[in-house]
Protein backbone atom coordinates (compact mmCIF):
# COMPACT_ATOMS: atom_id res chain seq x y z
CA UNK A 1 0.00 0.00 0.00
CA UNK A 2 1.50 3.38 -1.01
CA UNK A 3 0.46 6.91 0.22
CA UNK A 4 -2.02 8.82 -1.66
CA UNK A 5 0.89 11.06 -3.37
CA UNK A 6 2.64 8.01 -4.30
CA UNK A 7 -0.63 6.23 -5.65
CA UNK A 8 -1.30 9.07 -7.35
CA UNK A 9 1.78 9.65 -9.40
CA UNK A 10 1.07 5.46 -10.15
CA UNK A 11 -2.24 6.33 -11.35
CA UNK A 12 -0.82 9.58 -13.54
CA UNK A 13 1.57 7.18 -15.57
CA UNK A 14 4.68 8.08 -13.92
CA UNK A 15 5.68 4.92 -11.91
CA UNK A 16 8.98 5.04 -12.04
CA UNK A 17 9.01 8.28 -10.50
CA UNK A 18 6.58 7.15 -7.74
CA UNK A 19 9.23 4.00 -7.22
CA UNK A 20 12.12 6.66 -6.92
CA UNK A 21 9.75 8.43 -4.55
CA UNK A 22 8.99 5.89 -2.38
CA UNK A 23 12.74 4.34 -2.37
CA UNK A 24 13.94 7.86 -0.86
CA UNK A 25 11.29 7.80 2.18
CA UNK A 26 12.79 4.22 2.46
CA UNK A 27 15.99 5.32 2.89
CA UNK A 28 15.82 8.07 4.65
CA UNK A 29 13.55 6.23 7.67
CA UNK A 30 16.11 3.76 7.55
CA UNK A 31 19.00 6.30 8.42
CA UNK A 32 16.51 8.13 10.92
CA UNK A 33 16.12 4.90 12.93
CA UNK A 34 19.79 4.04 12.60
CA UNK A 35 21.11 7.78 14.36
CA UNK A 36 17.97 7.09 16.83
CA UNK A 37 19.93 3.72 17.60
CA UNK A 38 23.31 4.95 17.80
CA UNK A 39 22.70 7.95 20.29
CA UNK A 40 24.25 6.86 23.29
CA UNK A 41 23.41 6.20 26.91
CA UNK A 42 25.32 9.69 28.09
CA UNK A 43 23.41 11.99 25.40
CA UNK A 44 20.00 10.50 26.45
CA UNK A 45 21.07 10.34 30.10
CA UNK A 46 17.98 11.34 32.33
CA UNK A 47 18.51 13.89 35.17
CA UNK A 48 18.92 11.45 38.49
CA UNK A 49 16.13 11.95 41.48
CA UNK A 50 18.92 13.05 43.61
CA UNK A 51 20.04 15.71 41.64
CA UNK A 52 16.46 16.98 40.56
CA UNK A 53 16.03 17.13 44.15
CA UNK A 54 19.10 18.94 45.13
CA UNK A 55 18.47 21.66 42.70
CA UNK A 56 15.07 21.97 43.79
CA UNK A 57 16.49 22.07 47.82
CA UNK A 58 18.89 25.35 46.06
CA UNK A 59 16.35 26.87 45.47
CA UNK A 60 13.42 26.40 48.32
CA UNK A 61 12.22 29.34 49.65
CA UNK A 62 12.64 29.40 53.33
CA UNK A 63 11.99 31.73 55.98
CA UNK A 64 14.21 34.72 57.55
CA UNK A 65 13.31 37.82 59.78
CA UNK A 66 13.14 40.82 57.09
CA UNK A 67 13.15 43.42 59.30
CA UNK A 68 15.82 43.50 62.65
CA UNK A 69 13.38 45.62 64.86
CA UNK A 70 10.29 44.22 63.63
CA UNK A 71 10.45 40.75 63.11
CA UNK A 72 7.64 39.48 60.29
CA UNK A 73 7.80 35.48 60.43
CA UNK A 74 6.03 33.94 57.76
CA UNK A 75 7.44 35.72 55.25
CA UNK A 76 8.83 33.82 52.21
CA UNK A 77 11.90 34.84 50.65
CA UNK A 78 14.62 33.77 48.37
CA UNK A 79 17.61 32.31 50.46
CA UNK A 80 20.52 34.70 50.20
CA UNK A 81 24.53 34.56 50.90
CA UNK A 82 24.41 37.40 53.15
CA UNK A 83 26.39 37.07 56.33
CA UNK A 84 25.95 38.73 59.13
CA UNK A 85 29.07 41.37 58.81
CA UNK A 86 27.41 42.53 55.43
CA UNK A 87 24.63 44.07 57.14
CA UNK A 88 25.16 47.34 58.56
CA UNK A 89 23.24 48.00 61.87
CA UNK A 90 22.20 51.57 62.82
CA UNK A 91 22.90 52.56 66.40
CA UNK A 92 19.03 52.89 66.98
CA UNK A 93 19.05 49.29 65.74
CA UNK A 94 21.47 48.35 68.45
CA UNK A 95 20.20 50.11 71.17
CA UNK A 96 16.68 48.46 70.39
CA UNK A 97 17.93 44.88 70.66
CA UNK A 98 19.89 45.50 73.99
CA UNK A 99 16.63 46.93 75.39
CA UNK A 100 14.74 44.19 74.48
CA UNK A 101 17.28 41.40 75.63
CA UNK A 102 18.31 42.74 78.53
CA UNK A 103 14.65 43.42 79.76
CA UNK A 104 13.89 40.07 78.69
CA UNK A 105 16.60 38.83 81.24
CA UNK A 106 15.97 41.02 83.75
CA UNK A 107 19.22 43.05 83.42
CA UNK A 108 19.83 47.18 83.58
CA UNK A 109 20.13 47.29 79.51
CA UNK A 110 21.83 50.90 80.77
CA UNK A 111 25.06 48.52 82.44
CA UNK A 112 24.39 46.40 79.11
CA UNK A 113 24.91 49.35 76.96
CA UNK A 114 27.95 50.27 78.98
CA UNK A 115 29.74 47.37 79.15
CA UNK A 116 29.38 46.89 75.01
CA UNK A 117 30.92 50.86 74.51
CA UNK A 118 33.76 49.32 76.47
CA UNK A 119 34.01 45.96 74.96
CA UNK A 120 33.20 46.71 71.04
CA UNK A 121 32.38 50.20 71.07
CA UNK A 122 28.68 49.36 69.54
CA UNK A 123 30.77 47.35 66.34
CA UNK A 124 29.19 43.87 65.84
CA UNK A 125 32.05 42.74 64.42
CA UNK A 126 34.76 43.62 66.29
CA UNK A 127 37.15 41.20 66.95
CA UNK A 128 40.01 41.15 69.20
CA UNK A 129 43.75 40.02 68.90
CA UNK A 130 42.29 36.65 71.17
CA UNK A 131 39.57 35.85 69.13
CA UNK A 132 36.58 37.73 71.17
CA UNK A 133 33.74 38.63 68.81
CA UNK A 134 30.73 41.09 68.24
CA UNK A 135 29.21 43.47 70.34
CA UNK A 136 29.90 41.69 74.26
CA UNK A 137 32.80 40.17 72.59
CA UNK A 138 31.96 36.49 73.40
CA UNK A 139 35.33 34.22 73.15
CA UNK A 140 34.94 31.14 71.15
CA UNK A 141 34.44 28.32 73.86
CA UNK A 142 31.90 30.63 75.77
CA UNK A 143 29.61 31.49 72.70
CA UNK A 144 29.42 27.78 71.90
CA UNK A 145 28.75 27.17 75.84
CA UNK A 146 25.47 29.84 75.21
CA UNK A 147 24.88 28.35 71.85
CA UNK A 148 25.98 31.16 70.36
CA UNK A 149 26.32 30.10 66.43
CA UNK A 150 26.94 33.37 64.82
CA UNK A 151 28.93 35.50 67.78
CA UNK A 152 28.84 38.89 64.67
CA UNK A 153 24.94 38.90 64.95
CA UNK A 154 24.23 41.32 67.20
CA UNK A 155 20.75 39.78 69.03
CA UNK A 156 22.58 36.44 68.96
CA UNK A 157 25.81 38.06 70.40
CA UNK A 158 23.85 40.17 72.87
CA UNK A 159 21.43 37.85 73.93
CA UNK A 160 24.75 35.09 75.20
CA UNK A 161 26.62 38.03 76.41
CA UNK A 162 23.30 38.92 78.96
CA UNK A 163 22.52 35.61 79.99
CA UNK A 164 26.30 35.59 81.00
CA UNK A 165 26.77 38.26 82.59
CA UNK A 166 23.28 37.50 84.34
CA UNK A 167 25.08 34.26 85.44
CA UNK A 168 27.97 36.22 86.98
CA UNK A 169 25.81 38.78 88.66
CA UNK A 170 23.94 35.97 90.38
CA UNK A 171 27.10 34.46 91.29
CA UNK A 172 28.15 37.50 93.05
CA UNK A 173 24.79 38.18 94.86
CA UNK A 174 24.29 41.26 92.85
CA UNK A 175 27.49 42.60 93.31
CA UNK A 176 28.42 44.58 89.63
CA UNK A 177 32.41 45.39 90.60
CA UNK A 178 32.51 41.06 90.98
CA UNK A 179 30.73 40.34 87.96
CA UNK A 180 32.43 42.62 85.43
CA UNK A 181 35.54 41.70 87.01
CA UNK A 182 34.34 38.06 86.32
CA UNK A 183 33.14 38.99 83.10
CA UNK A 184 36.51 40.35 81.94
CA UNK A 185 38.80 38.24 83.51
CA UNK A 186 36.77 35.23 84.45
CA UNK A 187 35.34 33.72 87.75
CA UNK A 188 38.34 31.71 88.18
CA UNK A 189 40.54 35.21 88.90
CA UNK A 190 37.96 36.68 90.94
CA UNK A 191 37.90 33.70 92.94
CA UNK A 192 41.31 33.37 93.35
CA UNK A 193 42.52 36.79 94.55
CA UNK A 194 38.58 37.37 96.72
CA UNK A 195 38.00 40.60 94.98
CA UNK A 196 38.78 42.42 91.39
CA UNK A 197 42.05 40.78 90.38
CA UNK A 198 45.29 42.81 90.39
CA UNK A 199 45.21 43.36 86.88
CA UNK A 200 45.62 46.76 85.24
CA UNK A 201 43.63 45.73 82.25
CA UNK A 202 40.18 44.27 84.38
CA UNK A 203 40.75 47.17 86.95
CA UNK A 204 40.30 50.08 84.15
CA UNK A 205 37.45 47.65 82.62
CA UNK A 206 35.08 48.02 85.98
CA UNK A 207 36.07 51.49 86.56
CA UNK A 208 35.11 52.83 83.31
CA UNK A 209 31.94 50.60 82.77
CA UNK A 210 30.91 51.80 86.26
CA UNK A 211 31.57 55.33 85.46
CA UNK A 212 29.40 54.70 82.38
CA UNK A 213 26.36 53.11 83.90
CA UNK A 214 25.94 55.52 86.81
CA UNK A 215 26.53 58.39 84.54
CA UNK A 216 22.93 60.77 84.15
Amino acid sequence: MFSAKIQSLINEGGKDAAMTRAAQLVHYVNNFNKNINNITSNEVKSPKFADVLQESIDDTYRFRDINANKRVFGTLVKPTNTKSEDKIYSRQEISNIISEISSKHGVSDKLVSALIKQESGFNPTAVSKAGATGLMQLMPATAKTLGVQDAKNPVQNVDGGVRYLKSMIERYNGNLILALAAYNAGPGAVDKYGGVPPYKETQNYVKNILANYLKK
